[in-house]
């Protein structure tokens, strides 16, 4: 699994869950929220054209931060 990066502008506990909703559907996804500095980790095979697409679906701005290493 690579683990990723990623920039969401959440707000609220709802944002937070609008990402929960989108990255189970995708399946497969080991994922941690960091509501207070809005970013989530992900554990996933996809790759991340497909995480990114798939965060922005919850409607806010996205964008890749980096490649976590896996330490």
């Amino acid at each position: 699994f690579q683990k990723h990066e990623f920039f969401v502008d959440m707000t609220c506990e709802g944002c937070s869950n609008a990402v929960t909703r989108v990255l189970h559907r995708l399946g497969g996804e080991s994922f941690d929220i960091d509501l207070p500095n809005k970013k989530v980790r992900i554990d996933s095979e996809h790759n991340v054209d497909t995480l990114l697409e798939t965060l922005k679906k919850t409607g806010k701005n996205a964008s890749y931060l980096g490649e976590k290493s896996t330490q």
